[in-house]
């Protein structure tokens, strides 16, 4: 078994230090390779020896319940929407037009968010003057109309029949 952990731990270190050499942002001189191959082998080695040893010599433990974690919000709920501007974030306090990659970045879903800090199903996510101008800007482009294509084509009709009438 000696000789398979032995053996594991040299190729996990080949391995590992491959990834280093890798790297682009180390910067690493051919003298450097063999030390740091050499530490990284006795490192695992080291780590192998100490696991079995563990496993040997202890028994399993109890599993305890996880004790359930309070988030506590960093505002108030009506702090957090105070500005029109923006939304002030309940998980760090900081203001954001949107919290969308926020709460992304914080491995959460608008949902599980409301859910976290006990809040309204239609809690904003994006600030009032953020989400107005969105709105107008896509106004303005003639986003989301439908009925654009038919007015525009009901205009061709009227005309063309005005043509067939003269002829």
């Amino acid at each position: 078994m000696k000789d398979e952990s032995g053996f594991a731990a040299v190729e996990l270190a080949t391995q590992l230090t491959i990834a280093w050499l890798g790297n682009r942002n180390d910067r690493v001189s051919a003298e450097e390779v063999p030390a740091f191959l050499r530490s990284m082998h006795a490192t695992l080695s080291d780590l192998a020896n100490e696991t079995v040893a563990e496993e040997v010599h202890q028994e399993p433990a109890p599993v305890a319940a996880p004790e359930p974690v309070v988030h506590v919000p960093a505002v108030s709920v009506r702090k957090s929407l105070a500005s029109r501007d923006h939304i002030i974030s309940m998980i760090d306090g900081k203001p954001y037009r949107t919290l969308r990659r926020h709460l992304a970045a914080h491995g959460l879903t608008p949902e599980e968010y409301r859910a976290r800090y006990n809040l309204r199903p239609d809690y904003p996510m994006v600030a009032e003057t953020y989400s107005e101008r969105r709105r107008a800007l896509a106004r303005e482009l003639g986003l989301g109309q439908k009925g654009r294509a038919a007015r525009d084509h009901g205009a061709n009709a009227v005309t063309w029949s005005k043509r067939r009438d003269t002829s």
